[in-house]
């Protein structure tokens, strides 16, 4: 096995955690907790940890059941993210969801955190980046999750309504340069 690079980390780090964008979704999360009184911030960090897990692994598979190969998926992916950094930055949403009245695994871990943006991305990753690194970075990602799931009423207070647009934003601009790499390092133009 290869040892950790550093860089490596560091870069699969931020684009999981501008993907998975926590931060943005403090105001989906209180909206889910005050629907349903409490988030199991343990429960749901550690179903978001097996699901990215598990889908770097088993991912190719998959794929590869359906005859599809990772530059393809890459390039699908992009245009997600790209899709999903549109909503950010324009503050619209094109994919709607609806919010049940159960916060255990849906929708906290699952679509919310570890959804097909994610997943995309994970697979995306594993074209570019060595799997050790990548799963250095899923757990970096997920300890985050927990403490932002843990300390959200905190956040809130802290952010405020403006503090909170502006991240959202910030991270819409770092994901659009996240999917046109991509579709670049992935297309042979």
């Amino acid at each position: 096995m290869h040892p950790l690079i550093f860089r490596e980390v560091l870069s699969v780090t931020m684009i999981l955690f501008a993907i998975i964008d926590i931060l943005g979704a403090i105001p989906v999360i209180i909206q889910v907790r005050q629907r349903v009184g409490h988030i199991e911030s343990e429960k749901a960090s550690i179903a978001v940890l097996i699901l990215m897990v598990a889908f770097l692994f088993l991912g190719d598979e998959l794929l590869a059941v359906i005859g599809l190969d990772v530059s393809s998926f890459a390039i699908a992916g992009s245009f997600v993210i790209f899709i999903i950094a549109m909503e950010m930055v324009l503050g619209i949403s094109l994919f709607k969801e609806e919010i049940p009245t159960s916060a255990s695994i849906v929708p906290i871990a699952f679509p919310l955190i570890a959804g097909a943006g994610t997943m995309t991305t994970l697979l995306s990753l594993k074209s570019q980046y060595q799997t050790q690194n990548i799963i250095a970075g899923i757990v970096i990602n997920t300890l985050f999750v927990y403490l932002v799931l843990k300390n959200v009423k905190w956040l809130e207070k802290l952010l405020g309504p403006v503090g909170v647009a502006i991240l959202r934003k910030s991270f819409g601009i770092i994901l659009l340069a996240i999917a046109i790499k991509l579709f670049r390092s992935n297309t042979h133009l």
